[in-house]
């Protein structure tokens, strides 16, 4: 049974203890859905100021809705559009401070000011991506990227 924890310490130490939560979550249960619809969970009571959190899956060259925590959203991206299909496409995490700024950004909800996407790679082969949004310009910075990085790390060794 998931026990939900106080996040206590440096951000560093906070981050940690969710990828120590996540670790739990994910041991033995080979259900790749299973497994994202709980890490977007874990994450949405996790992370403060964000307003959307989960997963696009790869499928057929183009990015599919997968377990998500937030308003309905866009079902479909093609690869090299929005934040999420560049992110895929270039296999690298894309952090966007003003999404108003990103060229092509895809708006799903209006709210969303600022964003990062991570992608899912598994032995070389691009599983999906992990996309966050924030009602707050400039939410994410160069620690949440890192420490997202080391999450998603984590979680595709179980997809």
């Amino acid at each position: 049974m998931f026990v939900s924890e106080k996040y206590a310490g440096t951000r560093e130490e906070q981050y940690s203890v969710v990828k120590s939560q996540l670790r739990t979550l994910l041991e033995g249960e080979p259900n790749r859905v299973a497994n994202l619809a709980n890490a977007a969970a874990l994450l949405n009571q996790f992370l403060e100021q964000i307003n959307w959190v989960g997963f696009y899956l790869y499928e057929d060259g183009e990015l599919v809705l997968g377990p998500f925590q937030g308003l309905p959203a866009c079902i479909r991206i093609p690869l090299g559009r929005g934040v999420c299909g560049t992110a895929a496409m270039q296999r690298t995490t894309v952090l966007v401070d003003d999404v108003d700024q990103f060229p092509g950004h895809i708006a799903c909800d209006a709210a969303s000011r600022s964003e990062i996407v991570v992608p899912l790679i598994k032995n070389g082969e691009l599983l999906g991506v992990l996309d966050i949004d924030s009602p707050i310009t400039s939410r994410f910075d160069e620690l949440d990227r890192e420490q997202l990085e080391q999450f998603v790390e984590e979680l595709v060794r179980h997809l």
